[in-house]
């Protein structure tokens, strides 16, 4: 019998060496003991390596690493052997082992794999900061409770997102703490060493109620996304029982406007992205967890395509921006307020048509507290085509309106000058949207780039035109 303790619940180095010694050595799953060192020796320095590996190749499939990677995250004291089972059976022989999708230990994997994905999530979305005073300056402190250990793995996200904050992520498991230059962790704290005021809390607030859509009140899918020990965690959750007691009145007040009085209404009465349960919808569960390429990881979460399912026009622009990363809904920054207003004035109605981008993650480069937009390059592009591909054969629009040089190329596939073919309606057999008809224009963000307020509103004036045209070729 062999016995190997790890350092700490997530210590993935220790126990890769240790599986692949281990596997060399021939070692039999039901012939290792795996445990963790005793968290008051969290800290200690590592002790040698009891499992030398004997020489010899090593090899396993990749896809089988990177979901290791994620299972170590797991809450459950059997991954470790779990883990070690699939890669000795791998290292034996079968190298497709995670194609066998009926297998009880790939099953059980994937399930814990999914339950960390879902749990990452949750603390992207649901970690708030509280300003604290030190003598060394201002610091922002948060409390959160995952149900994985998943702290370590998250932190350079939050250290990439508030590069320029002195910030402490605290959780009942693991601190993290970052000065501006460098992560540090540290054992687990209590939710009393967190700071009852916080200034930021009306912020919270007025962001969270300026953003909530009464149309499309879920308490039930509320409850089960933000459990009770995150509400109470949640600046804005104090908002949410009057949003919730008023939301029959706000709807019905929606309803008697005039459909596009507003920009924002005009976004507020689109119907859902799609129903619970229909093909659209589990598409966009399924985008949540995509790794297809690396801009997953410093993005927010993804933004998915919304609007009518049987709509008649479909737009694609090129990828959200900073609002709609934090919204997780397309177009509903300064672009998509500008995209609303022309379309209320070319007679294009909001809630025929469904609004998607070309790239599903926001690209974006971190300047100080902000992030600024970089372009999707053409990996990026074609690693998400998959979900666009998959959102027109499920629309099948009658028009497909590519806005921007990114969208056109998601959708031709080749480069695309747009002062050269925009505005000229093209055939699209390519049996993702089925027999379509394709429509160029710019995107609405070159708009707001224009310097000359002339200039800008010839350009302005120019982008109704096309939206009037797509309506009549819509028809």
């Amino acid at each position: 019998m062999k016995s190997v303790v790890l350092a700490h619940e997530v210590d993935w180095a220790g126990w890769r060496a240790a599986a692949r010694a281990l596997a060399l050595s021939d070692a039999a799953p039901d012939d290792v003991v795996w445990s963790v060192r005793n968290v008051s020796d969290l800290f200690a320095e590592p002790e040698d390596e009891a499992i030398a590996a004997p020489p010899g190749g090593f090899t396993v499939p990749r896809a089988l690493v990177t979901l290791a990677e994620t299972v170590i995250q797991a809450r459950d004291p059997e991954r470790f052997a779990l883990l070690y089972r699939l890669i000795w059976r791998a290292h034996r022989g079968e190298k497709h082992i995670l194609e066998m999708t009926t297998d009880p230990e790939v099953q059980r994997a994937q399930r814990l794999a999914q339950a960390v994905r879902r749990d990452t999530h949750k603390m992207r979305a649901f970690v708030r900061f509280r300003e604290v005073t030190e003598p060394e300056g201002t610091r922002y402190v948060s409390w959160f409770e995952p149900e994985h250990y998943i702290v370590e793995a998250n932190a350079p996200f939050f250290a990439r997102r508030f590069a320029t904050m002195i910030w402490s992520i605290l959780t009942p498991y693991r601190s993290a703490h970052w000065d501006g230059e460098a992560l540090r962790f540290d054992v687990g704290a209590s939710p009393s060493e967190v700071p009852d005021d916080d200034r930021l809390e009306a912020y919270w607030r007025a962001y969270y109620s300026s953003i909530f859509n009464p149309a499309r009140l879920k308490v039930g899918a509320m409850r089960a996304e933000m459990p009770q020990k995150y509400w109470r965690n949640l600046p804005e959750a104090a908002a949410i029982p009057e949003l919730i007691r008023t939301a029959s009145g706000r709807v019905d007040s929606m309803v008697e406007q005039p459909v596009f009085s507003d920009p924002r209404p005009s976004r507020i009465v689109a119907p859902p992205a799609a129903e619970h349960g229909s093909p659209l919808h589990e598409a966009a569960r399924e985008a949540a967890d995509c790794r297809r390429c690396p801009l997953w990881e410093p993005a927010t979460q993804v933004v998915f395509g919304e609007g009518s399912p049987n709509a008649r026009v479909m737009m694609i622009g090129e990828q959200p921006g900073d609002q709609e990363d934090l919204a997780g809904r397309p177009f509903v920054g300064p672009a998509g307020q500008l995209l609303d207003r022309a379309m209320q004035e070319a007679g294009l109605d909001r809630q025929t048509v469904y609004v998607t981008n070309a790239v599903k993650h926001f690209k974006f480069v971190p300047r100080g507290k902000r992030r600024i937009h970089e372009k999707p390059g053409t990996g990026e592009i074609n690693a998400c085509r998959f979900w666009l591909d998959l959102e027109r054969a499920t629309i099948k629009p009658a028009l497909t309106v590519m806005m921007g040089a990114t969208a056109a190329r998601a959708v031709l596939g080749r480069a695309v000058a747009i002062t050269r073919e925009r505005g000229q309606p093209m055939p699209l057999p390519d049996g993702k949207g089925g027999n379509t008809t394709g429509f160029i224009t710019v995107h609405p963000s070159y708009l707001l780039r224009v310097p000359d307020e002339d200039a800008k509103a010839r350009e302005y004036a120019a982008f109704v035109a096309d939206l009037r045209r797509i309506v009549e070729l819509a028809a």
